[in-house]
């Protein structure tokens, strides 16, 4: 089975990192190494992610896109795994991952919000894995980078991501599906932080309506960081 890389881009992430650094080493399979890039934090960020032990790396260019790109042509691993600094994979998430990776160029798998109520929680966790089916049945895979793993050598010759404010990790996994077989993994579960709904729940919709749609212009705000992906 292949060694993974886990990827995290972080911008101004040392509240929410330890969380996610700890879901990672409670993984049934462990990575063969944990990289942070760190995209110009003005926080302890890359302190705390050193203190876990992850190999960290300095971005110079701003952006969620490049960050990701600077993990992936920096990653060993023959596959690599991507979450993001807020996010917290569940124990069996390489595992799963890892039994799925035959014949496959890209997997991800399904999300819900942690840290809102429990009705909020299942909804979430219902309300996406709908979405993701209808986008497999529209045969346009939707790949989140808080959820999804790829062979690092398909990603390059897909040309990794695209330089874009947001959307970069769906774009890498349609190219993706153009190449070879892009699959869900249903027992791969990310939980994400609710933060993402600090605006309110229809903002948040409407916002994913724009997303798809192109309209990704001001998705970031710098308080936040770049590395916000959406379930």
């Amino acid at each position: 089975m292949p060694e993974f890389s886990v990827v995290i881009p972080a911008r101004n992430e040392e509240k929410f990192l330890p969380l996610t650094l700890a879901a990672l080493e409670r993984q049934e399979k462990m990575a063969a190494e944990v990289l942070v890039v760190d995209n110009g934090s003005r926080d302890a960020t890359a302190e705390v992610a050193r203190a876990w032990g992850a190999r960290v790396l300095a971005c110079p260019e701003r952006g969620v896109a490049r960050a990701r790109q600077f993990g992936l042509l920096a990653a060993r691993g023959e596959w690599v795994a991507t979450t993001d600094a807020d996010s917290r994979p569940t124990p069996q998430w390489l595992a799963r991952l890892d039994a799925a990776t035959p014949g496959r160029v890209g997997l991800y798998g399904p999300m819900r919000f942690c840290d809102v109520s429990p009705l909020l929680t299942h909804a979430s966790g219902a309300g996406y894995s709908a979405f993701l089916h209808a986008c497999r049945l529209a045969g346009k895979p939707n790949l989140a980078g808080a959820n999804m793993a790829y062979s690092r050598q398909a990603a390059l010759l897909a040309g990794g991501y695209p330089a874009v404010e947001a959307y970069e990790d769906v774009l890498l996994g349609q190219a993706l599906s153009q190449l070879g077989q892009v699959s869900y993994v249903p027992g791969a579960l990310v939980e994400t932080s609710g933060r993402r709904l600090d605006r309110g729940l229809l903002p948040f919709l409407w916002q994913q309506v724009r997303n798809m749609t192109g309209h990704t212009r001001g998705y970031f705000r710098d308080e936040r960081g770049p590395q916000d992906s959406t379930p």
